[in-house]
């Protein structure tokens, strides 16, 4: 297939890494299990959209600036970090009602597109994964050949599809832990400090990385 070399070898092993537990997977658990299917949805969505993002940047070479850029690096990785924190903390600290509950305006209010861009700027702000398809995708591709681009291309996206199809799994999961503490509020409050915390150490783990 446009001379990618030993695909169903790549295939396997992409399945292989899409179902190993990973950052992403953590967010999108996360996010379903404290807000819902329709939260772990968009977020396993904005996750795929951040994954072809950075296909196409790895494809054109432009990926390769965070590889020899430690400016780069950083920035962007320090942004991602910082984005994760906030995120956490604001769900950390969502007060309790006065009938106990956890105040909703972090949970039912965000909208789709709300959540979806929030997963989306966790996904481009990580640099870690525009390195792995860097590193990944073109040891199935042939450099020689013309069309070493859409190798990549096709690649990236076989990668990112399968990665969806796992992701969308973990969300419909989790989603039912939701469901389950939505009429115990205890439950819900003490949920959704989880929650703020593993964004929180999400963000913690992604400042600390290395290149």
């Amino acid at each position: 297939m446009f001379g990618i070399e030993d695909f169903f070898v790549f295939l396997a092993a992409g399945l292989l890494l899409n179902i190993t537990p990973g950052p992403d997977m953590v967010y999108v658990a996360t996010r379903s299990a404290g807000q819902g299917r329709r939260a772990g949805v968009a977020s396993a969505l904005a996750i795929t959209v951040g994954c072809v993002c950075h296909t196409v940047a790895g494809a054109l070479g432009l990926s390769v600036v965070l590889a020899h850029s430690a400016l780069a690096f950083n920035i962007v990785r320090w942004v991602g970090a910082a984005y994760l924190i906030w995120m956490g903390v604001k769900l950390f600290m969502t007060p309790p009602q006065d009938g106990g509950e956890v105040t909703q305006a972090v949970d039912a209010e965000q909208s789709f597109f709300q959540i979806f861009r929030q997963g989306l700027v966790v996904a481009l702000f990580n640099p870690k994964v525009a390195l792995f398809f860097l590193s990944f995708l073109p040891q199935f591709a042939d450099p020689a050949s013309a069309d070493f681009t859409r190798q990549v291309m096709i690649l990236g996206l076989t990668f990112t599809t399968t990665g969806c199809a796992v992701m969308m799994a973990v969300a419909l999961c989790f989603g039912c832990v939701s469901s389950w503490a939505s009429g115990r509020p205890g439950l819900r409050r003490m949920q959704t400090r989880a929650t703020g915390g593993v964004f929180v150490t999400l963000g913690l783990c992604l400042g600390l990385s290395e290149r």
